[in-house]
């Protein structure tokens, strides 16, 4: 595995291990017993940094961690996040403690919040998470799903340590300004749906699977099949380029983002220990000059193609 430092000296593995399908919720999940032993296969293979929140499963996936990673805490990096109703003072004050009860900890390396609310003023929210950060209740002060001009207004209030965004070779909106503003001040950049919540792992155009009609993906906007149409060349083309190394599509997938500058790690989920084996890999696939240019150029061609069907 390999590392990286934020700003304030916590360091990360470059594959953070995602933990929203363990809450269950919207995703069909495995028993508790099964996933507290991929969270321990993680740590065990070199993973460092575990990410959840406290919407996940209502408070189950923070359980699940707390209890996987209990005797360990000292040697890893808890991430959480505080759901966007509760970013007023008190409901803040209220929340951390709770996460930090069903986390069996009595410090968060990094709190997240999850979504921006225009209706709280951010002013509130980043005071109550510098005083949480002053308090020693949590290391990190970080965002999630907030666009440049939203960090902007974070950062004159509290240093952000990172932002958490979706990013993908089929999403790569951050880089017009948040990912370019975070290289310039520092910030931590760990990325989820890192493939594109499964589409770049080839499972749906290559391996023939299909979502259950009540798998919460339906309807999502990447899944809808006449952009299912669109991907279908660079979910080959990722493949082609998994086929050279000897490795999977999903790894290829992390692995480019990996090589964009300024992302400091890519969150992967999976309820799956080989899987999860092989996401650990894509830390040292070094992928060509021809490999990135040649995913760059169908990424852009097909996120130009989606965008322009929904016109």
């Amino acid at each position: 595995m390999k590392y990286s430092t934020l700003r304030n000296g916590v360091s990360v593995s470059r594959i953070t291990f995602g933990c929203w399908e363990l809450g269950g919720g919207q995703w069909e999940k495995e028993s508790d017993e099964v996933n507290i032993q991929a969270i321990q296969t993680a740590f065990e293979l070199g993973i460092n940094s575990f990410d959840t929140a406290e919407g996940y499963g209502q408070g189950h996936s923070e359980e699940i961690v707390g209890l996987a990673l209990e005797g360990k805490r000292q040697d890893c990096v808890i991430a959480t996040k505080v759901s966007p109703h509760h970013l007023k003072r008190d409901d803040i004050l209220r929340s951390i403690e709770q996460s930090l009860q069903r986390l069996r900890t009595d410090y968060v390396d990094i709190y997240y919040v999850h979504w921006p609310n225009p209706e709280i003023p951010l002013t509130e929210t980043m005071e109550t998470f510098r005083q949480l950060r002053d308090e020693g209740l949590i290391k990190s002060v970080a965002v999630s799903n907030f666009g440049r001009e939203q960090l902007e207004q974070a950062m004159a209030i509290v240093q952000v340590e990172a932002i958490q965004p979706e990013y993908s070779l089929l999403d790569r909106r951050i880089e017009t300004e948040v990912l370019p503003y975070c290289r310039d001040h520092g910030i931590g950049v760990l990325t989820y749906s890192s493939v594109a919540k499964g589409i770049l792992t080839g499972a749906y155009h290559i391996g023939g699977a299909t979502l259950k009609k009540t798998d919460f993906r339906q309807g999502r906007r990447l899944f809808k099949p006449e952009h299912m149409e669109k991907e279908r060349e660079l979910v080959l083309l990722v493949k082609e380029i998994a086929d050279a190394h000897n490795v999977s599509p999903a790894e290829i997938a992390i692995a480019w983002l990996l090589h964009q500058t300024g992302v400091t790690s890519a969150i992967v989920g999976t309820q799956n220990i080989q899987h999860l084996k092989d996401n650990v890999r894509a830390v040292d696939i070094q992928l060509t000059h021809d490999d990135l240019n040649r995913l760059d150029e169908v990424s852009r061609r097909t996120i130009d193609a989606i965008d322009a069907n929904e016109g």
